[in-house]
């Protein structure tokens, strides 16, 4: 899905996806990657919604010129569901451990 990513929107991506979470990710770039892949529309109190596959989410603009470490959070799991995350791995893997010592898999009884 990223062939229609320039070299900045694929630095913007890369810079989302790292680990540890990437500091210096300025809101202008993120702006323009979501409106490259997506429908970002303005709403009346200021927020943007922002559509991007199958994912819909509500951003507010940062106070300061970068996004914080939550944004960066609901943009990885938005941008891995529509598929631009690096080498299509998920946005964040699922971790949890399942097995409960019962033999069992699945949630405790």
């Amino acid at each position: 899905m990223e062939a229609h990513l320039n070299n900045h929107h694929r630095d913007t991506v890369a810079k989302i996806f790292s680990h540890p979470a990437n500091r210096n990710v300025e809101w202008r770039q993120v702006l323009s990657l979501l409106e490259a892949i997506g429908t970002v529309t303005g709403k009346h109190d200021g927020k943007l919604e922002v559509t991007v596959g199958p994912e819909r989410e509500v951003f507010t603009a940062p106070k300061g010129k970068d996004v914080d470490v939550q944004m960066l959070v609901d943009l990885r799991r938005m941008l891995g569901q529509a598929g631009y995350a690096p080498d299509g791995a998920p946005a964040i893997p699922d971790l949890r451990v399942r097995d409960h010592g019962d033999g069992q898999w699945g949630e405790p009884t």
